[in-house]
């Protein structure tokens, strides 16, 4: 069973997925389209990707798809712990431009449900840290934009500072909404 904990930005959840341990180890079931039913949440993935990230500082973000393309992400640390964050770049959203922050680990068993209309964005906090995403729609390269990972109209506070970031991520503008 899926717990889902609403944050103070609408449409963005963390889910607590129970775990049945046994002397194997556990087993945890990420994803029920039972439970986002019962939530009226319609979310169907049709697309999974991971992420490897081999040093702890890694940042990713702060990615969205743009229109049409615009997709609702179940984001999920299954090794390592990531600092995980979604920003409200929906401008008719009465928290527009907040952020909200999670810690993601196997040993906390915390996801965060990142709704169509967010930019998101995460920092391993360890070394060896996987990401797995499931998508609700197909990425779109003529869609695909962010926001700067440190830009002043938003303030993300992050834990500590990027080591390693791609060109692409030092290089978004500041968001203009």
């Amino acid at each position: 069973m899926i717990t889902f904990v609403d944050t103070p930005l609408p449409g963005l959840c963390v889910l607590q997925s129970a775990k049945a341990e046994d002397s194997r180890g556990y087993f945890t079931r990420l994803y029920s389209q039972q439970d986002f039913s019962t939530q009226k949440i319609d979310f169907t993935p049709r697309q999974n990707s991971l992420s490897h990230n081999t040093v702890a500082g890694t940042l990713r973000g702060m990615h969205f798809q743009r229109g049409a393309a615009a997709e609702y992400k179940l984001v999920t640390c299954l090794k390592g712990k990531i600092h995980d964050v979604a920003v409200d770049l929906r401008k008719d959203s009465s928290t527009y431009k907040k952020w909200f922050c999670v810690e993601l680990s196997p040993e906390n068993g915390l996801s965060l449900l990142i709704p169509k209309g967010f930019a998101h964005g995460f920092i391993t906090l360890v070394d060896d840290s996987d990401v797995l995403y499931q998508i609700d729609g197909m990425y779109d390269a003529t869609a695909a934009s962010g926001l700067r990972w440190n830009d002043p109209a938003i303030g993300i506070k992050w834990p500590r500072e990027p080591v390693v970031i791609a060109d692409r991520d030092k290089e978004w503008a500041a968001y203009a909404g």
